[in-house]
């Protein structure tokens, strides 16, 4: 297979992930989980004694394939998929959540893709992991403000996604190395 074609086919395939983790996300938020706090998220445990609403795994996830957007089909792309993902937001949740949702949504993919870009020259491995760490500080504080004007849960929602970027670690390097022997450079 000839790598434009590649690199195509593999951004397709992450793109529709990065769409699918968005609402998946907030339905989770809203409706699975060990507890679901009256008028509050449902909660997952991430650590000793602490919770995150459910969807912060999903976010983390969304952080790094947003990059692996770029990755392979470039900026306008990732643009792009940050616009789409913003209106994907405030679907399956809360009317309630959905302003919060969309605006720490918009505004921890455009903080993660002003990081990554200048990064990804340095290497993919490292620019996703810094730029998806600035991204998830922002959305985890934006969101639990505006959602709940609180921000009980940040320690969690912070270990959640972190947990996810870690997780996607050993993907990354697989994809670096694969990148250098195939010869697949970023779009």
């Amino acid at each position: 297979m000839n790598t434009q074609r590649r690199r195509w086919i593999e951004g397709g395939i992450f793109l529709a992930f990065f769409a699918g983790c968005i609402p998946l996300a907030n339905y989770m938020i809203g409706h699975l989980g060990t507890e679901c706090v009256p008028n509050g998220p449902c909660v997952i445990p991430v650590g000793p004694g602490l919770t995150a609403p459910s969807g912060v795994l999903l976010v983390g996830l969304a952080l790094v394939l947003r990059d692996l957007v770029q990755r392979r089909l470039g900026l306008i792309w990732a643009v792009g998929a940050i616009i789409v993902g913003a209106f994907l937001s405030t679907t399956f949740t809360a009317p309630s959540l959905a302003i919060a949702s969309a605006g720490a949504f918009l505004t921890s993919e455009i903080v993660d893709l002003m990081v990554f870009t200048p990064l990804q020259k340095k290497g993919l491995v490292r620019a996703a992991f810094v730029s998806s760490l600035v991204g998830l500080l922002a959305d985890s504080i934006m969101f639990l403000w505006l959602a709940f004007g609180s921000l009980e849960f940040l320690a969690g929602q912070v270990v959640g996604k972190l947990i996810m970027v870690i997780a996607t670690l050993p993907v990354l390097f697989w994809i670096r190395n694969r990148d250098r022997r195939l010869g697949l450079m970023p779009a």
